[in-house]
């Protein structure tokens, strides 16, 4: 073939290739397109996805080895008046005893009050269902069991009277609206103002008596450790019912000190009230991981442990409220790292603990 005839047939192929594609794109369908443009969408998006993986085999590696390097003490909240653990680099994991059986007594005849005022308060203005009383029934059966147990209860002799007193005023109440097969606020209140000032006596005894226990406890470990308790890390559990005033964190709190809170010291809100070690751990380690890229990224160590894209959202809450002729309502700026208790720290008026009350 000459090299005329080629170049000709040459040209005429890559004339008719483009024909063909650029009839082939002005035939495409709007569902081929959709689908071209969900497959790029989801080829970036899928880099989000594939981070977690990433991120979970990291996170593996470098708790082994954040524990192999710092002791970590665990607290968590639990029905018999919290848990803790020790994790020391090379040994096992030593729990503490568990909160002397006085605190549960306590704490269960508290509650117990509780409970009643929960079934009535649901029903009390339901005049036409009588709902409420076969629940009430059961606990009358188990309030007289109790009471009629707790001459053989061991506890201090000065609370007994006490406890009996709770569990007698229960009684009674529940004795007096069945009896009645009605309920009234008046009865609901009566029962209230009988048993709430044995109610602040115990929930002030059950508070000391765990706190007398934990702080033994930690009286211990700080010994134990001695020099290593400079690189300790620590933290609590919390949901929000329990996030102020939490008792296993302020405990804590007097062992590492203020300067430790927020950085070897920390308290993690959970969605319930228990939570397994193996969370919490979790959750210490990506706290610790994170500081380290934060510090590489960024030069700073503690910018993790807050919401990254926080302080440019303020900016815009406030951008998009100037628009709106309002002006922002925002907490104050605070420094990354800031050692402040993490829980409501303003003074204001208002009654403050449960001495306050009348």
């Amino acid at each position: 073939m000459k090299k005329s005839s080629f170049l000709t047939l040459t040209i005429a192929s890559v004339m008719l290739f483009n024909s063909v594609t650029a009839h082939a794109a002005k035939t495409e369908t709007p569902a081929n397109t959709q689908a071209s443009k969900d497959a790029a969408l989801n080829s970036i998006l899928e880099l989000n996805v594939g981070m977690f993986t990433l991120y979970e085999q990291a996170l593996g590696d470098f708790q082994t080895r954040f524990l192999s390097n710092h002791p970590l003490i665990l607290g968590l909240f639990s029905g018999t008046g919290g848990k803790m653990m020790l994790y020391r680099p090379g040994k096992e994991v030593e729990h503490a005893p568990s909160v002397p059986v006085i605190y549960q007594i306590l704490k269960s005849t508290g509650h117990s009050t509780m409970a009643i005022s929960q079934i009535v308060l649901q029903y009390l203005n339901k005049k036409d269902s009588m709902g409420w009383k076969a629940p009430l029934e059961t606990y009358l059966t188990d309030t007289n069991k109790a009471l009629a147990s707790l001459s053989q209860v061991e506890m201090n002799e000065s609370w007994r009277p006490v406890v009996r007193n709770i569990l007698k005023a229960n009684s009674d109440y529940l004795t007096l609206c069945l009896s009645k097969n009605q309920l009234s606020p008046e009865d609901l209140q009566d029962f209230a103002r009988k048993t709430g000032p044995d109610l602040k006596l115990i929930i002030g005894w059950a508070a000391q008596t765990q706190v007398q226990h934990w702080m033994g406890v930690l009286d211990k470990w700080k010994a134990d450790l001695g020099n290593d308790w400079d690189k300790t890390y620590g933290a609590s559990n919390t949901i929000y019912v329990a996030r102020q005033n939490n008792i296993l964190f302020s405990v804590l709190a007097q062992y590492f000190g203020p300067q430790a809170i927020n950085d070897r010291l920390m308290l993690i809100e959970t969605t319930s009230f228990t939570t397994t070690p193996q969370d919490m751990l979790t959750a210490v380690s990506r706290i610790a991981s994170d500081r380290i890229t934060g510090d590489v990224f960024f030069g700073n160590k503690s910018l993790m442990d807050y919401e990254l894209m926080g302080g440019d959202a303020r900016k815009a809450i406030i951008a998009e409220m100037q628009k709106r002729g309002r002006e922002a309502f925002l907490p104050p700026l605070v420094p990354f790292g800031s050692k402040q208790w993490p829980a409501l720290v303003t003074p204001g008026p208002g009654a403050k603990t449960l001495d306050d009350l009348k």
